[in-house]
């Protein structure tokens, strides 16, 4: 019989324990992550979209802010782009509908500071002075190459796939094995 006061003992420690223990987890810092995705949209001259590449940030902050925003690269005016060489340009963002209808190629976890040190990337192409997009030399699948790079990516962008996004990230896809992502047709 001594052994029953020993076992609520115990008992009541144990609870105590568990109690204790989830009291630390309740209290710890949300678990923080945010997920980029790589879109690709296909595009067609005659309805007035030309193929474009862009990013989906998409995940939670420490402070448990949430984070959905995308940003693309384009020239302020596409005949200008076309015709003049380098142009004006502007991030652009995309609404839900239409990245519902875009392709997802692969997505990229990163922390909380990568997500800032991405979301400064994105303001410094914003705030480039002077006119910064080029058909050929910064053009939205440079801009996407750059974010690729700042996850640890590898990427070029090769000449053939200069106004190919959708190619282009099938291209990045096959460089990157360890994305486990598949091409897209």
């Amino acid at each position: 019989m001594p052994f029953i006061p020993f076992r609520k003992a115990i008992t009541r420690l144990l609870a105590a324990i568990v109690l204790a223990l989830s009291a630390l987890v309740t209290a710890a810092p949300a678990w923080a992550q945010v997920d980029v995705h790589f879109h690709s949209f296909n595009g067609s001259v005659l309805w007035g979209r030309y193929p474009h590449t862009f990013v989906v940030f998409d995940g939670q902050l420490e402070d448990g802010t949430r984070v959905f925003e995308n940003f693309g690269f384009s020239a302020r005016s596409s005949a200008e782009a076309i015709t003049s060489g380098p142009a004006a340009h502007m991030i652009i963002t995309e609404d839900e509908d239409t990245i519902e209808d875009t392709n997802r190629h692969f997505s990229v976890t990163v922390t909380p500071a990568q997500y800032r040190r991405l979301r400064a990337e994105v303001l410094a192409w914003r705030n480039h002075p002077g006119r910064f997009y080029d058909l050929d030399e910064n053009n939205c699948i440079h801009f996407v190459a750059r974010m690729a790079e700042m996850v640890g990516l590898t990427v070029d962008v090769p000449s053939q796939y200069l106004r190919r996004p959708k190619a282009w990230l099938n291209y990045v896809t096959r460089r990157n094995p360890q994305l486990g992502a598949q091409e897209i047709d």
